[in-house]
């Protein structure tokens, strides 16, 4: 018994990259000690457009739940794609504290909360425990598409059609959540959108190229 839980942990030594993330956890605390005041406010006139749906505040706090069975998922099934989240979604996350600490910014999008119900005592103690600093581009919108990508392209579910158009929407209600619990500004999706993009190229597309050159040769 203990040799199999030797060779289980072996197996599947990828895993042990996740303790990586206190490093983001750190620094994430670290950008809401230094950043208290935003130098730069992220706004748009489409926001004034986008109505405050206390019930979207489901999607936002399932983008938690999202992350855990993408990691445990793609780390049972498939070690390179696991790898290639990991990267996606750390490669992320630095890029945005990096953004952070370098263009201080913050939003003043947050209504006030009267009511008592579930979805708004949640929203409140969302609001509570994160600061409207630190906003641009968003974690939350970098993460959920780094999980779309990677599992849509995955080997097991390349193929699945299904399963490609549950992801997206997904994804596509966790972006929406950021905006309609006024989390962020469309600004912020838009500038994770971009992050998203180069990173897509970075993971999938340059390093495919240099290797096909070097095989080529």
């Amino acid at each position: 018994m203990a040799r199999r839980f030797f060779y289980t942990t072996g197996k599947h030594k990828h895993m042990y990259l996740l303790f990586l993330f206190l490093i983001q956890i750190i620094w994430f605390f670290y950008d809401e000690k230094v950043v208290r005041v935003p130098k730069y406010i992220m706004f748009s006139n489409l926001d004034t457009y986008i109505p405050f749906v206390k019930e979207f505040v489901v999607m936002y706090v399932f983008w938690y739940f999202y992350m855990v069975i993408a990691f445990i998922y793609l780390g049972i099934t498939s070690p390179p794609d696991f790898c290639k989240l990991f990267i996606f979604i750390f490669a992320g996350m630095t890029i945005a504290h990096i953004v952070y600490l370098v263009f201080p910014n913050g939003q003043n999008l947050r209504p006030y909360i009267s009511g008592n119900d579930i979805f708004s005592k949640t929203i409140k103690y969302i609001y509570s425990i994160d600061t409207p600093t630190n906003v641009s581009p968003s974690v939350h919108v970098i993460n959920s598409i780094g999980i779309f990508i990677v599992m849509a392209k995955s080997q097991r579910l390349k193929k699945n059609t299904a399963i490609k158009i549950l992801l997206f929407m997904c994804t596509l209600s966790i972006t929406m959540s950021t905006l309609f619990i006024k989390q962020h500004s469309i600004v912020d999706v838009f500038y994770s959108i971009i992050v998203s993009a180069l990173l897509y190229i970075l993971i999938y597309k340059f390093k495919w190229s240099y290797i096909h050159k070097a095989n080529a040769k």
